[in-house]
């Protein structure tokens, strides 16, 4: 395994709470909740393939919003496309979530609405997104940038960023900075491990679940 898989595997370990707090306590941005995952209850982590898109007044010419960076695109990739949270158009659909498939693109990521969920299904091809909406991109939005910073929900995602995402939200944890956020998310899902099984074996909730201890600064 390659150290890239062995990244994207602990990752995949984790949850997106435990990575959140992780953030918080590396003073980086934490998680963040609206993304949601569109059928299923899938997890992917991977690393940011970003494209941003952008209003269009007209048709579009040429090859459609997405397709270069999804042909450019592979297993160890998320897709990640900032369209400013719109709900009214898609920025993802049923032909994209085959070629993306088709690539071993390990899932999408998308800052607007999506359509064709039930295309994306059948592939068991996981999309995260704000919401679904029949309406086609075509002669509504255009593509701004790829492999470019983007702004999803506020916070900056940089190609080549970890993401990870599950049914609790989004998290993105900058490329340098991984190894530090795993390090940390990895002691935070210990404690909470070891306080569930105090709490389960009966010791009282106030006596397992310190605030110095949750934040991993209660000294030993």
């Amino acid at each position: 395994m390659t150290a890239e898989a062995a990244l994207l595997a602990q990752f995949t370990a984790l949850d997106t709470a435990a990575v959140s707090d992780a953030l918080d306590q590396c003073g980086l941005p934490p998680g963040q909740g609206g993304l949601r995952p569109m059928w299923g209850r899938p997890k992917v982590a991977g690393f940011a393939r970003t494209i941003e898109l952008e209003p269009l007044a007209g048709e579009h010419g040429g090859a459609h919003v997405l397709t270069g960076t999804i042909a450019e695109s592979g297993p160890t990739d998320v897709i990640v496309i900032a369209n400013g949270g719109r709900t009214d158009v898609s920025s993802w659909g049923g032909i994209v979530s085959v070629g993306a498939s088709v690539r071993g693109v390990r899932g999408v990521i998308t800052d607007g609405a999506c359509r064709d969920v039930g295309q994306a299904r059948e592939l068991d091809f996981p999309v995260y997104a704000r919401a679904q909406v029949p309406v086609t991109a075509r002669g509504r939005v255009r593509q701004k940038s790829s492999g470019e910073p983007v702004a999803i929900g506020g916070v900056t995602v940089h190609p080549g960023d970890v993401v990870l995402a599950d049914e609790g939200g989004v998290v993105v944890i900058p490329r340098e900075r991984a190894g530090d956020v795993l390090k940390a998310a990895q002691a935070v899902a210990d404690r909470e491990a070891a306080i569930e099984a105090e709490v389960r074996a009966g010791v009282p909730l106030p006596d397992a679940m310190r605030d110095a201890r949750l934040a991993g600064t209660e000294a030993r």
